[in-house]
């Protein structure tokens, strides 16, 4: 299985990086696991709706861009479906064995995702219906994405 984190924007603090490096080892020997980083957009203070839609719609295009059709795609979004760990773990699962071979997770900038990037989902995703800061979210999904596969292989994993 082949795992494809789409995010906007790049990781700025060193101890944000080191975690995701160290899922990144630790879900090497499970997945093939990619980052895939595209640009955020400014936001001007004050930006209106109208500016903040447009600064969605680039950072679709740029995401879309670079998700294949014959990919499942998972948006992360306050208001998509809460699952537990197991949950998420059983749905992983179930993608896999329904032939798909990528899985692309998607977390948007600060704005949140444009409804172009919603409307490509195949399901939609949400830890709470707090905000995250995008950076400490891509630790987090790591963190549950490895704690599926112990789940998976029977392995103990903190609870």
């Amino acid at each position: 299985m082949k795992i494809i984190l789409a995010v906007v924007g790049k990781i700025k603090e060193k101890y944000f990086t080191m975690a995701v490096e160290e899922y990144k080892k630790r879900l090497g020997s499970y997945i093939k696991l990619e980052i895939m980083e595209v640009a955020d957009e400014k936001t001007p203070d004050g930006a209106s709706q109208a500016v903040e839609e447009q600064i969605k719609e680039q950072e679709a295009k740029r995401l879309l861009k670079n998700i294949k059709d014959d990919t499942y795609v998972i948006t992360l979004e306050i208001g998509g479906t809460m699952l537990d760990s197991v949950e998420l773990s059983e749905k992983i699962e179930k993608i896999g064995v329904s032939g798909y071979g990528t899985i692309v997770f998607v977390i948007g900038g600060s704005l949140g995702l444009h409804r172009s990037v919603s409307d490509r989902a195949d399901f939609k995703l949400s830890f709470s219906k707090m905000t995250f800061p995008h950076q400490l979210m891509r630790v987090i999904l790591l963190e549950q994405i490895y704690r599926s596969y112990r789940i998976l292989n029977h392995a103990p994993y903190h609870k």
